[in-house]
């Protein structure tokens, strides 16, 4: 396990944060066949979300930063895209404040499993499912398909059930499957 900073696979993953830019741009300004852009970037940032992982293990540069950066990075580009989609009215503010909310607590308990027991928690597939699941409710609601809108809104309680899947995962995880009595070197 390699602790590089400017590997590969860490940039692919601080690409997600630099897609915002564009996005917002696109979404904000007047641009033609914005929607069409959009859908393009959010479909680039979940293409980077499946390339940094595979290429961390390729070509070994799974680090501890990179453990970081990978969550984060969604975090930060999901939570933003979300934020702008509810100011334009494209999605209710109800599931921006679930996905932030969630996200919000699985950041402080992995800061608070930092902290207490000096190790880094892995992303899990229930989150990057999760996290996917979020992309096609983003993508959903950028593209306003009317054929789609029933389609989206199942989409939009399904990502919500994985959601409180991938969080469960997490509490298991960090607090139940470490063991908060016991110390856990990485």
């Amino acid at each position: 396990m390699q602790d590089r900073m400017w590997t590969f696979s860490n940039l692919l993953s601080l690409s997600r944060i630099l897609l915002v830019a564009p996005l917002a741009y696109c979404l904000l300004a007047d641009v033609a066949d914005k929607r069409l852009w959009v859908a393009l970037i959010i479909a680039l940032a979940v293409l980077t979300d499946f390339l940094d992982g595979y290429f961390a293990r390729k070509r070994h540069e799974v680090s501890e930063l990179g453990k970081i950066i990978d969550p984060v990075a969604d975090k930060i580009a999901v939570g933003a895209t979300a934020s702008l989609m509810v100011w334009i009215g494209d999605l209710p503010f109800w599931y921006f404040a679930f996905v932030v909310g969630r996200d919000i607590l699985i950041l402080l308990g992995g800061i608070y499993i930092r902290n207490k027991k000096m190790i880094i928690v892995q992303s899990n597939w229930p989150g990057k499912i999760a996290v996917n699941a979020i992309a096609l409710v983003l993508l959903l609601s950028i593209l306003r398909v009317e054929m789609l809108e029933e389609f989206r809104q199942v989409t939009i309680w399904a990502s919500m059930v994985l959601m409180t899947l991938s969080f469960a995962s997490y509490v298991q995880r960090l607090f139940i499957g470490h063991g908060l009595g016991k110390k856990v070197v990485s």
